[in-house]
């Protein structure tokens, strides 16, 4: 009940164009560490609830005519990069973290 009067709250907020740079922080951290379970379940299940699921992190789904499936969520190191940018923090272990996690090295 909370997360639905939290939900509401911002959706009034986006209506009236007050959103708060905490609402934008607040929602890539949702993105960044989200669990996948609804979107697993949306696969997996023959005929799934689709208004009691959670598919934030949903970026595309494809079936093939074989019945292969193809989920392709969100790209969370980049939710990561911006979440770290809002932070306004320089000179912080994140960027190397997030470097070394795309394979490269820290310049």
């Amino acid at each position: 009940m909370k997360r639905e009067n939290a939900e509401k709250s911002l959706t009034q907020r986006i209506r009236e164009g007050t959103v708060s740079r905490q609402d934008v922080a607040r929602r890539l951290a949702e993105l960044a560490f989200g669990k996948v379970n609804d979107c697993v379940r949306l696969v997996l299940e023959e005929n799934p609830d689709l208004k009691g699921l959670d598919l934030a992190l949903l970026s595309e789904v494809k079936r093939s005519d074989k019945g292969g499936v193809e989920v392709r969520l969100i790209d969370r190191l980049r939710v990561l990069e911006q979440l770290t940018q809002m932070t306004g923090e320089k000179d912080t272990d994140m960027d190397a973290f997030l470097q070394a996690l795309q394979g490269g090295e820290e310049t």
